[in-house]
């Protein structure tokens, strides 16, 4: 099976512009998660999917620097840009991953992979983010059938759930066979993602501390035990729901 890790980007943010670009001990964030990716040994490929916008040339440029395949499709139909780009790089099985996730953890991609593959063609989608969710938000890792990516393609007609790729698949358990991917003990409390600027704040606290990318996400558990007052940076940011 051809398996490609499709992460999607884009400058535009409603409460944080630019944030896929911003600087991370170095590096763009952008750069963060494609390296982080890049290090689970159970991917064949990894794509970038932006939009036709001119405001995302400059995703283009990062991921020429980064070498990296970009497929540019719809602005606000990211599951018709997912599936365009599963099809033009002939997956059988697509990984998603947001690029505002720059702590995304390649011990975790690769879990969600196996089980997959060890459960297909009787599962249908893998994820970490169905309930009951226990890790860290910004470890997300969903793993589907490229079958399942097609049907969700065709028959989702609701733009709020296409914008955000899976709902189709996953609040349609009747249609397709789910399974959440959980951790022993509950993390879903911590908030590692970035939307805001309070969120790059802890992340760049977190980089700073390790001065490198080779840590992972056990480490940072570690590390927020010795600095538990980091954790009120962002604290009050709420999570945007989808419709």
């Amino acid at each position: 099976m051809n398996t490609v890790a499709i992460i999607q980007a884009r400058i535009g943010s409603t409460r944080l512009p630019g944030k896929v670009l911003e600087n991370i001990g170095g590096e763009t964030m952008l750069s963060r998660v494609i390296k982080r990716t890049q290090r689970a040994t159970r991917l064949d490929k990894i794509v970038i999917a932006t939009t036709i916008r001119p405001d995302d040339d400059v995703i283009v440029t990062e991921c020429v620097h980064l070498n990296t395949p970009v497929f540019r499709g719809d602005e606000q139909d990211v599951l018709d840009r997912y599936y365009k780009a599963a099809m033009q790089h002939q997956a059988d099985v697509v990984v998603r991953i947001t690029s505002d996730c720059p702590l995304i953890e390649p011990e975790v991609i690769d879990k969600a992979v196996k089980v997959f593959e060890s459960q297909h063609p009787t599962v249908d989608y893998v994820a970490n983010t169905l309930p009951p969710r226990t890790f860290p938000r910004g470890l997300d890792v969903e793993v589907m059938s490229c079958e399942a990516l097609a049907r969700a393609w065709n028959e989702d007609k609701n733009p709020a759930w296409r914008e955000h790729v899976t709902p189709y698949i996953y609040r349609n358990p009747k249609q397709f066979n789910l399974y959440a991917l959980t951790n022993n003990v509950d993390y879903s409390a911590l908030r590692w993602t970035v939307d805001t600027p309070e969120d790059l704040e802890l992340i760049r606290r977190i980089y700073n501390h390790f001065k490198q990318d080779n840590f992972n996400w056990r480490d940072v558990l570690n590390l927020l035990e010795q600095h538990p007052d980091w954790l009120e940076i962002n604290s009050a940011i709420k999570q945007k729901q989808v419709d």
